[in-house]
């Protein structure tokens, strides 16, 4: 049993009630004593929660949120804001108007934001009044694993597109490999919150399966690497919509083959964390060492390009996948450090 459970039995002390001790150690570390009140509230049909009652206001301090905008607030920073609540984990955010009405562009924005960029986040109320938006999602539904490895899988897909969109000249496919990049994002957003969240509370950081609040640092390290991997392949993708047709296959072969070993580094670094292994976060940064040997072989085919323009479009492109190779060396060198007191001799 952990630090964290105590079994205690149910005694009867009368027609109406019944008693449960609490362990003395507990009740040190959170600073109470003899006669302070606690708020034990019913949590579904099976949990109860207990809670010190002169941290009840704070706790429900954290659950909703009021933002006042006025009419000059741009809407890029109304939905910063807007964001910066969703990760400090408020489960209700209220967005009133300061002495005025909400303008139409500003509700559009606000809207857009909760659809394409906050999951688990639904607009309940809606008007020129104001808009209140709601957190419905249970944090432990969605793990920040389970999240993050469909965010990983995303990413992986939008390059795996974007090649695809290039060789085939589809500016169709091209087209939604830059929007799927909102749903990178959105894991992105949701992991962060969960992360914030697990920071703040010692109960929620054990539930979400970390062990101390520095691995919380090291995943959110390791999501902006993710994200920056879709980006890339946002910026494949736009490259081909710039301009609208494809390059030669023996360079486009070349490429393909970088992607593959930038993904299969990428695997690796990913398959370390999820292990937690020391050793094969070691392997995946000496695998991704190799990538100056795929990079060269695409030197050599561009030297004998002489349009300047395909040739710069071929050098960009491998510029944006080895990048997401040297991205996948950063998380394996993440993992090191969040799994490194394991080889650590153990004191008798």
């Amino acid at each position: 049993m952990s630090e964290r459970e105590e079994t205690r039995r149910i005694q009867f002390t009368g027609k109406s009630s019944y008693i449960v001790s609490l362990p003395k150690q507990w009740i040190m570390e959170l600073g109470l004593k003899q006669g302070d009140q606690i708020t034990i509230t019913r949590e579904g049909r099976s949990a109860l929660k207990i809670i010190p009652s002169k941290d009840q206001t704070k706790s429900s301090q954290g659950e909703e949120a009021v933002l006042e905008i006025t009419r000059e607030d741009n809407n890029a920073a109304i939905v910063r804001k807007l964001v910066s609540l969703y990760f400090l984990g408020y489960k209700t955010i209220q967005i009133k108007p300061k002495g005025d009405r909400l303008q139409p562009g500003q509700r559009t924005a606000i809207k857009s934001a909760v659809k394409g960029m906050l999951m688990g986040a639904e607009i309940i109320s809606d008007s020129v009044d104001g808009i209140t938006i709601q957190v419905l999602v249970n944090l432990l539904e969605l793990t920040v694993d389970g999240a993050f490895k469909r965010m990983l899988h995303l990413a992986k897909s939008m390059l795996k597109d974007a090649l695809l969109a290039v060789r085939e000249a589809n500016l169709e496919l091209a087209k939604e490999v830059i929007d799927s990049d909102d749903e990178v994002d959105r894991f992105g957003f949701y992991i962060i919150r969960q992360l914030k969240i697990a920071i703040q509370n010692e109960y929620m950081l054990h539930e979400m399966g970390f062990t101390n609040a520095r691995q919380c640092l090291g995943y959110r390290l390791i999501v902006k690497n993710i994200e920056r991997t879709g980006d890339h392949a946002v910026l494949i993708a736009k490259d081909l919509l710039e301009f609208k047709e494809s390059v030669r296959v023996d360079a486009m072969e070349k490429i393909e083959d970088l992607n593959d070993f930038a993904i299969s580094v990428l695997d690796q670094a990913c398959l370390a964390l999820f292990k937690e292994d020391f050793a094969q976060a070691e392997k995946a940064i000496e695998k991704a060492s190799e990538l100056s040997k795929y990079e060269k072989k695409i030197i050599e085919s561009v030297k004998a390009i002489k349009d300047e323009e395909e040739a710069y479009r071929i050098r960009r492109m491998a510029e944006n996948i080895a990048r997401i190779a040297e991205y996948a060396s950063d998380i394996a060198e993440i993992v090191l450090n969040m799994n490194v007191e394991k080889l650590l001799r153990k004191r008798p």
